[in-house]
Parts: structure tokens; C-alpha cells; sequence
């Protein structure tokens, strides 16, 4: 099983935006960062998931996915396979596109405390855009 961590983040929200995604598999890290330009810290959330699906995809085809992440607004959408929010649908449409890829793909709810690494590295990536 692979354990993705994820985090979305803004300077201003909207303002300039970054991911962050923090990967532990077969007792290896890895770790990106991903200027995003000008989103919400929501949207931010989201393609925060979307870069580690895409990333995973390549690197871990066919494995389990355990995805973490500290945004409710992703994980209940993510959960419940819906939203209302115009701008978050075609985002989710995207999750659901690149989760078909893998057998077995779970995410949970965690604490801002318990995301630090991916956080740091979504704060690192704004800094990359500046």
C-alpha cells in the first residue's frame, strides 16, 4: 500500500497557489512541490490530489492508495462522490478519471498537525512561483 499525503495551499485566496505531496512506499519518501498560479486554497486542495494520482499513475501503477489529506471540503467531496461548486466539479471529475487507474483507492480525513510535510512542501512550491 502507498501512503500519499497531500496539501493545498494560498497566499490571498484566491492568490498564488502551490501543492505539496509527500509519498512513503516500500520504505522510501519522495516528495514534490507544484507552483499552481492564481486558485482558492480549495482548489489548491484539489489539484493537490490530482498531482499525486497523476504521480502515482506513473509510478505505482496498479497499487493501493491510501491518500491523507487536512481538507475537509476534498475529502467529503472526494467521499461522497459529489459537489454542488461549479469550479470543484471538473476537479473531482478528474479525481474519479485517474483513481479508476488503481484497484484500491482510499482517503481520509487528518489533522493540519499530522500534514506538516506535505504542507511544508505546498508552501515551498508558492515560493517557487514568486
Amino acid at each position: 500500500m502507498i501512503e500519499v499525503y497531500t496539501d493545498g495551499a494560498s497566499r490571498g485566496n484566491p492568490g498564488l497557489s502551490g501543492a505539496g505531496v509527500f509519498i512513503r512506499a516500500n520504505k522510501t519518501n519522495y516528495e514534490y512541490a507544484f507552483p499552481l498560479g492564481n486558485l482558492s486554497n480549495h482548489e489548491a486542495e484539489f489539484h493537490a490530489v490530482i498531482k499525486a494520482l497523476e504521480i502515482c499513475k506513473e509510478a505505482f501503477p496498479g497499487e493501493i492508495l491510501s491518500f491523507r489529506s487536512d481538507s475537509r471540503a476534498v475529502v467529503d467531496t472526494i467521499e461522497k462522490d459529489f459537489t454542488r461548486n461549479n469550479t470543484f466539479l471538473p476537479l473531482l471529475e478528474k479525481i474519479r478519471k485517474e483513481a479508476n487507474a488503481f484497484p484500491y483507492f482510499f482517503i481520509k480525513w487528518i489533522p493540519e498537525k499530522q500534514n506538516k510535510h506535505a504542507d511544508k512542501l505546498a508552501r515551498a512550491a508558492i515560493d517557487m512561483s514568486v
